[in-house]
């Protein structure tokens, strides 16, 4: 039995949303130092929806299937459905992480989470900050 499940698998090898979006209304980039996994995620916003999203993930195949997977769920939702999306649903998604890379679901959140504030500093939108803080194990790690 693998490790991964075929969704991982499918979202490693055949990533959806991957590339960068020219003059972007939002860009958010996280990184983990302990693994060496860097996400950036860019959004297109109209009329407060996604209208597109690309990202470029430099880490292990678990980052790369959560940037892909976190992307599909979000594209084509309100900005407020997007930022309630948590690290847990990216992992369910795809049908499950090992927990040792569920890190990588962590940083798929808080990429989204970071493009979604630069949006919202960029455009002078007043946003709630507990909205945008980082998940409570995410503070363990620093």
């Amino acid at each position: 039995m693998s490790l991964y499940s075929e969704k991982v698998m499918d979202h490693f090898k055949h990533p959806r949303n991957v590339g960068v979006i020219e003059n972007p209304d939002g860009v958010g980039e996280v990184g983990n130092a302990k693994c060496g996994d860097i996400m950036k995620i860019y959004l297109k916003i109209e009329n407060d929806i996604i209208a597109d999203v690309k990202f470029e993930t430099f880490g292990c195949g678990s980052a790369i299937a959560s940037s892909s997977m976190a992307t599909e769920l979000i594209k084509g939702k309100p900005l407020k459905d997007a930022l309630k999306l948590t690290n847990q649903a990216v992992a369910e998604a795809l049908d499950g992480l090992p927990a040792y890379k569920m890190h990588c679901s962590v940083l798929a959140e808080q990429a989204i989470r970071s493009a979604i504030l630069d949006y919202y500093t960029k455009h002078n939108i007043p946003f709630d900050p507990e909205l945008l803080k980082a998940c409570e194990h995410c503070e363990e790690d620093e």
